[in-house]
């Protein structure tokens, strides 16, 4: 059994509390590729048990902090928590079979580097580390064990391990069925009522953007929010669903009742789907798809004075490192430009950033800024992270991701875009 020690500094980063520890931060150093090893400080007493990477940067993920090291009954304990948060969560209910929901999140939940989302009766997993390689087999016959124990039927199993996070660790790209086969990858599952096709093989992440989640459905509240302020009745709701990959934010709104939801995408393929799934959730009369840039197409949508009740933005990240992030916040920040100059006013922009680099303030600084280049007056509702089966844990940031912000462009008395809105109490009082 191998074993890490500790230099001064990396003992002070692990009692500080972040569960990872860089190379430049071990000292003497005996391990295999992804073993876990005891972490020891100078003294040579356990700090911990941790997962090691000998080609990462990012040599140590921390397992546990206690000097007695996991055996299958740690593991055990570990999935089995995992579980009962998504099925406390609602997420995992064996009465609702074509459900889908992140069952491990890897880091997050304990499992460095492992995450296995589930779509209805198929798991998806990917390793983005050499111990999760190692690890797998082992991880996964526990987790079936325990599925089949609270009455779910498994019947295919994909190693999606294509992220380019392995490259970090030297690994190669690796998609294989390890139960079931190909023509097991496409399928429907439903998210609370919407039902959506699901391509597990050439889909994007494990199949779909499970983390949207709950801010779809906040989304599709919006909806009927209209008809509440008084500012139109939900029939007559039009939403701009840009970045829509398959459409499931405008899908769930003109399930709510919208008249008119436009999808914009750079893909033809999702196109089809958005359309697919259009006419499978009735709504194929109020649903349109176009394949643009978005980014050129919203400038000539402005330009030409359009106007919509919801536009809705979930663009991919813009900054995948702290060296992207200024000319991320610049892209974000006309995008959002944008979007305010395509809003009726009283209307709501749902504005969504998965970059992890670009923080909470950060993130809010480019929507006011982008909200007085518009010379919109605009209210923050709200900022969402991801849904509750992708955790954020506070000793390790960099699981907290995902910021989507609801907010609402103030009306005012006379004509506006398509309605006449009289003045009201509240708005005045603003």
């Amino acid at each position: 059994m191998g074993q890490v020690l500790l230099s001064a500094r990396g003992r002070r980063r692990l009692l500080e509390g972040h569960p990872w520890i860089y190379r430049s931060d071990l000292g003497k150093t005996e391990a295999s590729p992804g073993e876990l090893v005891p972490v020891k400080a100078q003294d040579g007493g356990v700090l911990g048990w941790a997962l090691y990477s000998c080609s990462s940067k990012l040599a140590l993920r921390m397992v546990t902090r206690s000097p007695e090291q996991p055996n299958r009954a740690f593991w055990e304990a570990r999935i089995q928590r995992c579980l009962d948060a998504r099925a406390g969560a609602g997420l995992l209910d064996p009465q609702k079979p074509a459900g889908a929901c992140r069952l491990i999140g890897g880091d997050a939940d304990g499992l460095p580097g492992l995450v296995v989302d589930r779509y209805a009766d198929r798991l998806v997993l990917q390793c983005g580390t050499e111990a999760a390689d190692k690890m797998r087999d082992f991880l996964l016959e526990i987790l079936l064990t325990q599925l089949t124990s609270r009455g779910f039927t498994i019947q295919g199993v994909l190693d999606r391990s294509d992220a380019t996070v392995r490259r970090h660790e030297e690994l190669e790209s690796r998609v294989e069925w390890l139960m079931g086969e190909a023509s097991m990858g496409q399928l429907m599952v439903d998210e609370g009522g919407l039902h959506y096709a699901v391509d597990l093989l050439g889909g994007h992440k494990t199949g779909h953007y499970l983390d949207q989640r709950d801010n779809r459905l906040r989304a599709a509240q919006l909806v009927r929010e209209l008809g509440e302020r008084g500012f139109c009745q939900p029939q007559e709701a039009r939403v701009l669903d840009v970045f829509s990959y398959d459409g499931l934010f405008g899908l769930l709104a003109a399930k709510a009742g919208a008249k008119d939801v436009l999808c914009l995408d750079q893909s033809a393929s999702a196109g089809e789907r958005v359309l697919a799934n259009a006419k499978t959730n009735g709504v194929e009369d109020v649903v349109r798809f176009e394949k643009v840039n978005a980014m050129r197409d919203l400038g000539r949508r402005v330009d030409e004075g359009e106007s919509w009740d919801i536009v809705i933005l979930d663009p991919p990240a813009f900054a995948r490192s702290k060296q992207e992030l200024g000319g991320a916040m610049r892209g974000y920040g006309e995008l959002f430009r944008r979007g305010f100059q395509l809003l009726n006013k009283g209307g709501f922009l749902v504005a969504a950033s998965c970059s992890y680099n670009m923080k909470v303030d950060a993130f809010h600084e480019v929507l006011v800024k982008s909200a007085r280049d518009a010379q919109a007056t605009a209210h923050l509702l709200d900022i969402h992270g991801a849904s509750s089966d992708h955790p954020r844990r506070l000793d390790l940031p960099e699981t907290d991701y995902l910021k989507c912000a609801f907010i609402r462009v103030e009306p005012s008395t006379g004509f506006v875009g398509r309605y006449e809105i009289p003045a009201t109490s509240e708005d005045s009082e603003e």
